[in-house]
């Protein structure tokens, strides 16, 4: 049995379409290297070339021109089921990757929120790394993935969601007084719980700190910014956190103050797979949640 995808279908009929594996590539947002690469998979599954190419044009070979109307048949019943299906809600299921404090801050209480006016919604959440959930979000896995995320996919759609200040957080003792703000320089010294350095959002904070002439070796290195909140209340140090991780601080032990000169942003950003469409539900999701995380942070003070 030939066992191939509707992305690999849908790769064969837009190439088909438009002639040319960079127009394809576009219109599917993806890069053209990897578009060859499903197109290729699909030939050899079915033991025979789709295309003939050359430097200056592409055309469909014989059995290309075969399986044209067949796959152009079938996408088409199958994206007309699947938008009948999306118009009833009670059908339509949401899966999201979040990292595990913005599942607990952010994703929780919208869908707590989402769910009084769409109860039939089912939503499947995976609370994972940032890198897991772009590489999900890329492959298809995944409906949608919320963070910060600083690499940059070809196949992946990004909308911004929120900005969020970038704030340092340390132990409330007698000695650690409350400041609105603090700058980068003035971190000079401290014991600094760190992520690891090859997460691109460690590397942007580092790069801060060396521009702030911040050199530091940090007193402990963990993986999750929970962790990070943890150990400041625990007292092992001070840590670097997006202000969105404020309402995990929930023992009242810790005290936070902006980073000023310069101040500092992280985009927060909604990320979903490029030319796929999504069913009204999760647009209507997308939106919300703009307006959702906007009210959210003005009410909780974590702007």
């Amino acid at each position: 049995m030939i066992d191939f995808t509707s992305r690999q279908l849908r790769a064969f009929l837009f190439v088909a379409q438009h002639g040319s594996f960079s127009r394809a590539a576009g219109a599917l947002f993806v890069t053209p290297s990897g578009l060859s690469v499903l197109i290729r998979e699909f030939e050899n599954q079915i033991g025979t070339r789709l295309f003939d190419r050359t430097t200056r044009r592409v055309s469909l070979t014989r059995a290309g021109t075969e399986l044209l109307a067949v796959a152009r048949d079938t996408l088409q019943q199958l994206d007309g089921a699947i938008s009948r299906i999306g118009r009833s809600e009670a059908s339509v299921s949401l899966s999201i990757g979040a990292p595990p404090l913005v599942a607990t801050t952010v994703l929780a209480p919208a869908i707590k929120e989402f769910r009084v006016r769409h109860p039939d919604v089912r939503f499947q959440v995976l609370d994972t790394d940032s890198a897991t959930t772009l590489q999900k979000v890329e492959s298809g896995a995944l409906d949608m993935g919320l963070g910060v995320f600083f690499k940059h996919l070809p196949g992946v759609q990004r909308t911004l969601l929120f900005r969020f200040p970038l704030m340092v957080i340390r132990r409330s003792t007698a000695q650690a007084s409350r400041h609105a703000s603090t700058s980068w320089s003035s971190l000079r010294g401290e014991k600094l719980i760190s992520l690891p350095s090859s997460l691109p959002y460690q590397r942007f904070i580092d790069k801060h700190l060396a521009k702030a002439g911040v050199k530091y070796q940090p007193c402990m290195e963990v993986k999750y910014l929970s962790t990070q909140i943890a150990l400041v209340e625990a007292g092992e140090g001070i840590a670097i956190i997006p202000s969105y991780g404020l309402l995990a601080c929930r023992n009242g032990g810790i005290v936070n103050s902006r980073l000023i000169n310069p101040a500092v942003q992280v985009d927060f950003h909604q990320i979903r797979p490029g030319g796929k469409k999504l069913l009204p539900a999760a647009n209507e999701f997308t939106q919300f949640l703009k307006d959702h995380i906007s009210s959210w942070a003005r009410r909780s003070g974590v702007l």
